[in-house]
């Protein structure tokens, strides 16, 4: 006859209600199983719902650039974003960088026309807070320049 100290009972009811419990998170009539069938299920169709939005995006991009001659160049996301939102695009300004039209909008500046009535003080506020040498406005004719932007002619007239 065999007999089972209490260390052996207690290791022998563990393993059955741990072999109990893994039997029906295995079983195809389990729980747990049917909750993870379901889960992959969403899954499965939120990926098949992203794909497709996905797709429309790239298919609609491919008829705006047909429409449109060809594909959208450097700066011009930009430019129509300035307008969309009320701004000009102030990189357009010879001797203003993409970063300093950044810093010119964040201390307020978004047109031409403001740009084109700076005054000396402000000039030099902007000189100080875009790190360029005192004096560089003026001898660049920033608000000569913003002025004939906002009359509508071109950058090339400013080299």
């Amino acid at each position: 006859m065999m007999s089972f100290n209490l260390n052996e009972v207690a290791l022998l009811l563990v393993v059955l209600v741990i072999g109990w419990l893994l039997g029906l998170m295995m079983s195809g009539r389990g729980k747990y199983r049917r909750l993870w069938q379901d889960e992959q299920a969403v899954h499965r169709s939120a990926i098949k719902e992203r794909d497709a939005r996905i797709e429309a995006s790239h298919a609609r991009i491919a008829e705006l650039e047909r429409q449109s001659a060809g594909p959208i160049g450097a700066g011009t996301a930009t430019a129509v974003a300035g307008a969309v939102h009320g701004r000009d695009d102030l990189s357009r300004i010879s001797g203003v960088s993409q970063a300093q039209e950044l810093s010119l909008n964040e201390a307020g500046y978004h047109r031409y026309g403001q740009i084109a009535a700076l005054n000396a003080e402000q000039e030099a506020t902007l000189e100080a807070r875009l790190g360029l040498k005192p004096g560089t406005i003026a001898h660049e004719d920033w608000r000569k320049q913003a002025s004939e932007l906002e009359k509508g002619h071109n950058r090339g007239l400013f080299g």
